[in-house]
Order: C-alpha cells, then sequence, then structure tokens
C-alpha cells in the first residue's frame, strides 16, 4: 500500500486540490483509495460534500483511543464518497486539541502509521491531507508515508512557506527519523502574470534537484469540482488540470517505483 503525504506549512497553495485530483486519477486507474484529512479545519471532507459534525466519528477519535484500537474500529470511522472506490477517513475540529492533550506522550508521532496498517489490506494508496502547522498531526503524516508532495502556488509569499517546510524536513532528519523523499509541485501557475512567471523561475533555481519538471496551471474547473463535491478528475476530466495533474501521477509512480528499486538492490 503506497502512502503519500501531501503538505506545505502555508495555506492555500493547494494542497487538498492535490490530494483529492489524485485520488480520483488513482481510482480511474482502477485503485482502492482512502483519504486522511488530519487538518482541524475538515476541507477536505467539506470539499467531497461531509460535514464532520455530522459524521459518526473522525481521525480525532482513533488518535485519542489509539491503545487498543482494532481494524473494526478503524473501519467504523472511515466513510465512503460518493466516488466507488474512495473512501474517507474524516478530520474534526477537535483535531486541533491533540498538541495540547497528547502532544507530550511518548510514541505519538507514529500513531497514524499504526492506524493505517489495520486497514492496509483494504487500498491500494492512501493519500493524506496536511493542516499547514508543525505539530503532531503533520509529523504523524510525515511519519506514515513513503513519498511526501510539496505543492507550491507560484508567487512570493508562497516560496517563503516553502522554505519554512523544507527546514521542518531537513530538522525532522536530523533528528534520526528517516524522511521519504519529496517532489515540490508548482501549483495555480499561471503564465500570463509576472509573479507566477518569476516565482517559477526561482523555484528551478532555488531547488532544481526536488522540482517537479512541469506545472499545475491555474484551472477554474477545479473551483466547479469542489461546487460539485466531486474530485476533478470525475468531473471534468478533459480539462487542462487534470492533465496536468495525470502528467503528476505518472511522475510520481514513477519515482516512488525507482526508489523501491533502489533500496531492493542495496538491501534494505
Amino acid at each position: 500500500m503506497r502512502v503519500w503525504t501531501i503538505v506545505n506549512q502555508k495555506g492555500g497553495v493547494g494542497k487538498t486540490t492535490s490530494v483529492a485530483t489524485l485520488a480520483g486519477l488513482l481510482v480511474q486507474r482502477g485503485q482502492r483509495v482512502l483519504m486522511v484529512d488530519t487538518d482541524p479545519h475538515a476541507s477536505l471532507g467539506y470539499y467531497l460534500g461531509l460535514d464532520p459534525e455530522e459524521l459518526p466519528g473522525s481521525l480525532f477519535d482513533l488518535f485519542y483511543h489509539h491503545a487498543n484500537l482494532s481494524t473494526e474500529q478503524v473501519a467504523s470511522v472511515i466513510v465512503p464518497t460518493n466516488v466507488e472506490g474512495l473512501d474517507l477517513l474524516p478530520a474534526a475540529t477537535a483535531l486541533a486539541t491533540l498538541d495540547r492533550s497528547l502532544g507530550g506522550q511518548a510514541g505519538m508521532g507514529l500513531i497514524l502509521k499504526s492506524i493505517l496498517a489495520r486497514v492496509a489490506d483494504r487500498y491500494d494508496a492512501v493519500l493524506i491531507d496536511c493542516p499547514p502547522v508543525l505539530g503532531v498531526l503533520m509529523v504523524n503524516a510525515l511519519a506514515a508515508c513513503s513519498q511526501i508532495i510539496v505543492p507550491v502556488q507560484t508567487e512570493f509569499l508562497a516560496l517563503k512557506g516553502l522554505d519554512r517546510m523544507i527546514q521542518t524536513l531537513e530538522r525532522l532528519g536530523q533528528g534520526g527519523r528517516p524522511v521519504p523523499p519529496y517532489v515540490i509541485v508548482p501549483t495555480m501557475f499561471d503564465r500570463r502574470t509576472k509573479a507566477s512567471l518569476l516565482a517559477l523561475s526561482e523555484l528551478v533555481r532555488s531547488h532544481p534537484a526536488r522540482l517537479w519538471h512541469s506545472v499545475i496551471p491555474v484551472d477554474t474547473r477545479f473551483r466547479d469540482a469542489s461546487l460539485a463535491h466531486l474530485p476533478a478528475p470525475q468531473y471534468a476530466g478533459d480539462c487542462r488540470g487534470v492533465k496536468a495533474y495525470n502528467d503528476l501521477l505518472d511522475e510520481l509512480m514513477s519515482r516512488e517505483g525507482a526508489d523501491v528499486a533502489g533500496r531492493a538492490a542495496s538491501g534494505h
């Protein structure tokens, strides 16, 4: 089961859109997909037309009672979406209290990984949507995944957020935690604006090794898809934004395959 975390320490850069769109594309390729919303704002749930306050359970319940969770308890919190083969482990506003109530306990950084292990045989892929705040939820999302996707809006302030995110990944690596490989994905690119062109040029200059070779363009169909509570591939599969994400998905799967092959060759 592949687990990808979509993360950035800045809001509004396309994290939730990236999760929903990549998940929709994976389903179209015949994969069973679980999306995990670790953001207390629950944007992913609302995107899909699910109100977390009306659901019987959430990720918060699993964190709070993590000590002796069964597969059935985890499965009882997961809800189906209106796309066959695509499920959601929903967030709740109570997740915002975890750093204060549980953050000091030993082993708190690996709870999500343990939760996902309970349902590993039910899914081919898991995509994790993160809050833009470094805390126990982000640490869990990074510890649970095999690959990290960092969406970055092509504008100046978003580049500052990227610097903070990379510093966080470097600190986690120095702390003894193995940090999965990450790829930087330029989003909301508008070639008509000087700001987008300059931001992309700076990304190419500053992060050549980690930067995806293409961009996700501005596309109003993403907004329309969210209003319809559908992933963009299921709503407007032929739009240019979805085509760009499809190219990104090819790249992510290629990178992951190369990483697995490299570990096998090195005996790890």
